[in-house]
C-alpha cells in the first residue's frame, strides 16, 4: 500500500486519467475527496460493495418451482412471453 500525505487542494494522479483531490479536512476525523475518472471506471464506497455482496450471499436460493412461478407471473403481464431452451424445437444441421 502506498501512503501519501496531502495538503488541502493537493492532488494524486493514478495513471493518466484518474485524479484524486483533497477537498476538505474536517474535525471529525474525516476528509472529503474529489475523484475525476473516465465514465467507464467504477468508483464505489467499500462498505456499499461489502453490503451488497453480503445481501446477495444471504438471499434465498431459487427453489424448485421457481420457473413455473416466474412463467405464471410473466404470463400475467400483457404481451409477456417466457421461453426456455427445452421449449425450442430441435434443429437439424442439414
Amino acid at each position: 500500500m502506498l501512503v501519501l500525505t496531502r495538503k488541502l487542494n493537493e492532488r494524486i494522479m493514478i495513471g493518466d486519467d484518474i485524479v484524486i483531490t483533497l477537498i476538505e479536512v474536517r474535525g471529525d476525523n474525516s476528509v472529503r475527496i474529489g475523484i475525476e475518472a473516465p465514465c467507464g471506471v467504477k468508483i464505489q464506497r467499500e462498505e456499499i460493495v461489502i453490503s451488497v455482496a453480503e445481501a446477495n450471499r444471504s438471499a434465498p436460493e431459487t427453489g424448485e418451482g421457481a420457473d413455473d412461478a416466474l412463467t405464471k407471473l410473466c404470463g400475467a403481464l400483457p404481451g409477456a412471453t417466457v421461453s426456455s431452451a427445452s421449449d425450442e424445437p430441435a434443429r437439424s444441421s442439414e
